[in-house]
């Protein structure tokens, strides 16, 4: 959406008198998963000069009516055991993972499994990115679904949705659904 769109578009939630709703949403994977390139892509910015996250990036990103605060922690093996810290009042997790990196697909799928067992994600919603989708190797999101045994989140609702942060490609899919899951769950 062009600037001219999204400022008329909040001109028109004013004369409706709608507030932008806020919303705190956690950003965890594995080191090199993609974190910071896809909130770097969902912020409209530069995906050519990423680095590794030593701590943590916030941004803001406006959808769908909403104010996202994205908390982007950092995936090393050494941070991980920090991550609980950063989940209070979280309204929604996305989880990345590197599609191509079948080596890591164990040890990601149990530090999800660990993070969907903490009291302070109890119910809360997750949309998992099956990253690095352009990349030859990936594996497609249903295998990875599968793989993950996301059908057994019952208590919450989830989706997985492929993607590639780098050029773009399901990412605002993804997006559509977090605004969509947001509204429906804050009625």
């Amino acid at each position: 959406m062009g600037e001219a769109q999204k400022g008329l578009l909040s001109v028109i939630e004013k004369l409706k008198g709608s507030t932008e709703q806020e919303v705190r949403i956690v950003l965890l994977g594995l080191d090199n998963a993609g974190k910071t390139t896809l909130l770097k892509s969902l912020a409209s910015e530069d995906v050519n000069t990423i680095t590794p996250t030593q701590g943590f990036n916030i941004k803001s990103v406006a959808s769908h009516g909403m104010k996202l605060n994205v908390w982007d922690i950092g995936g090393q093996r050494k941070i991980r055991q920090f991550w609980k810290k950063y989940l209070e009042n979280t309204d929604l997790l996305i989880y990345v993972i590197d599609s191509a990196d079948k080596k890591r697909f164990e040890e990601t799928g149990l530090e999800l499994s660990e993070l969907i067992d903490e009291e302070n994600l109890k119910g809360v919603p997750v949309l998992i990115f099956a990253n690095k989708q352009d990349l030859a190797t990936a594996s497609p999101a249903s295998e990875i679904a599968e793989g993950l045994n996301l059908h057994t989140y019952r208590d919450r609702e989830w989706q997985i949705q492929a993607c590639s942060a780098v050029s773009g490609e399901g990412v605002q899919d993804g997006m559509n659904w977090i605004c969509n899951n947001i509204v429906n769950k804050k009625k």
